[in-house]
């Protein structure tokens, strides 16, 4: 059984029980052969009340699957079990993928009763694997003999990580421990999934209607369109904002009217802190407290120490301290940063005390004042086919790959498209679906996920389903999707995510693409990031969505400049995240007082603003309590430094160039979870990363 069930178990939750008709196995599209292009999910055939009797009838199957590694009189072997152990429950990951997936993107109240239902069942029988005895016992025999094996290295990093994973998980642990490790993991699970249902209905629950056109004063045309569409499609007159991405950072930036910036800034920024049933506040504290405890049952002092154990970072100590240094590199800028724009709003007429809804506004106004930039004027060179084509021809030229569409690829909603992927030699590579526009069922961000991972075992080679999910400008009824350059930047940022998908070429799923340190995942994408300021790959695609135009090199260069406007502001915005993730994670008692006051704490270094009453960041992040990312936030800035340094190789070489791109793929791309990430770096880089680079970058040095 792959980590992948474990992990997934522990991001899910629930106490609804949704009551389903018995479906039976040969009706049932879940459980049958996917007869379809690439064997990708059929979900068109797939209805409600067939994920609850699948999931059911795989857990069976993977328990006996386990339970045959258990019970086998053979003497425990590579093969017969940590083998096997990987390759038990691929039908229930195969299932549990698209559930969870399609709880993210297009759900339900229905999908997520069923994700309530069956999230402690794996939970049960996640526990039911990695707190076995007698499999424990056999895993330890084979790893207490792995020097006389004759093991490759990826078979010795299997061998490894899944020893580990059992002593982790618990494996070492008796009676009453025991038993209280496994009650933890139910309630995690369970928390975990009602605090993101709780943030997506905060942020569905709130709009804002404005029926008086001066109302919508300073705000684009095109927004303004996406609004009235918005409106039409509620049944209402007017023009409709919301707190989906597009919509909310549109209002904050461009909308004249003050008052309801502030209206629009302190929805957003309370969810999941308000008096009523989807409240926050419990959950957080619940799920930080069961994660000290569980982390003291294992022998540590934190969840963060647990954690770090197998991150790059390895250590709390050495977190904090990175975090240290850049925001020391980042306050002397930010605290100038802030100054100038409360200067700029004062000339512009603000006579009210400077707020936290007011600096978007102006910081919009003062870069198109400095540089005579602002972002629309490049939205109308970032049309979406466009954007699509210039990022396929990017890879092309660096990989060699290309990409089809491919309509008879099932998807899960219409504004889905699915491409398969071919490798440079003509090879198939991978499927990847696009899906771009908010929808209620969707919830917010950007994201990359797989509903199978590469895999190459006893010579069966799978090539892996990539899903690339965000949250982007819709089209209008008179213009098409216009880009921002930071959903530009965003869809760079998850295209890298699926090339370390689809690229992947191990053996073991478990240790395929993605499955790395997770403070070495965003390497890949956010070294992406880097192309979107280089005129030689804007020109590939970036033309006027009417005149067919290039994007002039002056507007390139005004982009350029303003790319770095307020670095220091957005660093030390990054580092508070990091800082608040660290701070709820390394607690080594329970916390039982307000989670506002134990965040305003944490924040306090990195904070520019007065505190606020009704805002609390915590209560709707869901990266960490919702998420993968608790004690893992830093991973972000970490990476940065990783992917300045890394592109230094791009610049140095040629931005298209085939061999460094070459060398990215095979020490990085491919390797996965094989190899420690350092190793891998060093291996493409020639030696380790240097801060430099990025504060360089960033004009903070």
């Amino acid at each position: 059984m792959r980590k992948r069930i474990v992990f997934i178990t522990l991001l899910i939750a629930g106490l609804t029980i949704l009551k389903m008709e018995n479906v039976n196995a040969q009706s049932n599209p879940l459980l049958t052969e996917w007869n379809t292009p690439q064997q990708v999910p059929p979900f068109t055939q797939i209805k409600h009340e067939h994920y609850v009797p699948a999931i059911d009838e795989a857990l069976k199957e993977a328990r006996a699957e386990v339970d045959a590694i258990i019970n086998s009189s053979e003497a425990p072997t590579f093969a017969n079990t940590i083998v096997a152990l990987e390759l038990s429950g691929d039908k229930l990951d195969r299932i549990t993928s698209v559930l969870f997936n399609i709880n993210s993107a297009e759900t339900d109240d229905k999908i997520q009763s069923i994700a309530r239902e069956v999230s402690p069942k794996l939970t049960e029988f996640g526990n039911y694997v990695s707190l076995n005895e007698k499999l424990f016992r056999k895993v330890k025999a084979v790893y207490e003999q792995k020097d006389k094996l004759g093991l490759t290295g990826e078979d010795l990093k299997l061998l490894e990580d899944r020893y580990k994973g059992f002593v982790r998980g618990g494996a070492n642990l008796e009676g009453e421990a025991k038993k209280r490790y496994a009650e933890i993991n139910t309630e995690l699970s369970k928390l975990s999934l009602q605090f993101g249902e709780n943030v997506l209905a905060e942020t569905n629950a709130y709009s804002l209607l404005i029926t008086d056109a001066k109302d919508l004063a300073g705000i684009p045309e095109a927004e303004r369109e996406a609004a009235a569409q918005q409106a039409r499609a509620k049944g209402k007159e007017g023009w409709m904002f919301n707190l989906q991405g597009p919509s909310y950072t549109a209002f904050m930036k461009f909308a004249d009217n003050r008052k309801m910036r502030e209206e629009m800034y302190k929805a957003y920024n309370s969810r999941g802190f308000h008096d009523n049933d989807k409240n926050n506040e419990e959950i957080v504290k619940q799920l930080v407290n069961l994660k000290l405890e569980r982390a003291n049952l294992l022998g540590y002092a934190s969840h963060a120490d647990y954690v770090l154990e197998e991150r790059m970072a390895e250590n709390a100590d050495k977190v904090n301290a990175f975090l240290k240094q850049l925001h020391e590199a980042s306050r002397p800028a930010a605290l100038k940063e802030m100054e100038e724009v409360k200067a700029f709003a004062q000339q512009y007429g603000l006579k009210e005390n400077f707020e936290r809804w007011d600096f978007g506004y102006y910081s919009e106004k003062l870069k198109n004042s400095r540089y005579g930039f602002d972002e629309q004027q490049v939205k109308p060179y970032f049309k979406l086919e466009n954007v699509i084509n210039g990022v396929f021809d990017l890879t092309t030229k660096l990989y060699g790959i290309t990409y089809k569409e491919n309509k008879a690829i099932p998807v899960y909603h219409p504004d889905v498209k699915a491409y398969e992927v071919f490798d440079a030699d003509g090879s198939f590579l991978s499927v990847l679906y696009l899906d771009f526009f908010p929808r209620e069922g969707k919830r917010g961000g950007a994201w990359m996920t797989e509903y199978r991972p590469q895999s190459n075992v006893n010579g069966k080679m799978e090539r892996p389903i990539v899903s690339l999910v965000c949250n982007f400008t819709q089209p209008t009824e008179t213009k098409p999707s216009l880009l921002t350059f930071y959903e530009v930047t965003t869809f760079l940022h998850e295209f890298g995510h699926g090339l370390h998908g689809m690229f992947a070429n191990t053996q073991y799923p478990g240790l395929s693409g993605t499955s790395v340190y997770r403070d070495f995942v965003e390497l890949p994408s956010q070294i992406m990031e880097n192309w979107a300021t280089e005129k030689e790959w804007l020109d590939l695609f970036a033309v006027h969505y009417e005149t067919g135009e290039k994007i002039p090199a002056d507007l390139v260069q005004k982009l350029i400049k303003a790319e770095n406007f307020q670095a220091g502001y957005a660093s030390e915005r990054q580092l508070s995240f990091g800082m608040n993730d660290m701070a709820w994670h390394s607690i080594t008692k329970p916390v039982d007082g307000s989670v506002v006051a134990f965040e305003q704490k944490a924040l306090a270094p990195t904070d520019l603003f007065p505190a606020l009453e009704g805002y609390c960041l915590s209560t709707a992040f869901s990266h960490i309590f919702a998420g993968g990312y608790a004690a893992g936030y830093y991973g972000y800035k970490w990476a940065e430094v990783l992917d300045a340094d890394a592109f230094d190789a791009f610049k140095q070489n040629g931005i298209f160039d085939r061999a460094t791109a070459n060398s990215f793929r095979k020490n990085i791309l491919e390797k996965g979870g094989t190899v420690h990430p350092m190793e891998l770096y060093k291996a493409f880089r020639g030696k380790e990363p240097s801060i430099d680079p990025l504060l360089e970058r960033s004009g903070l040095k």
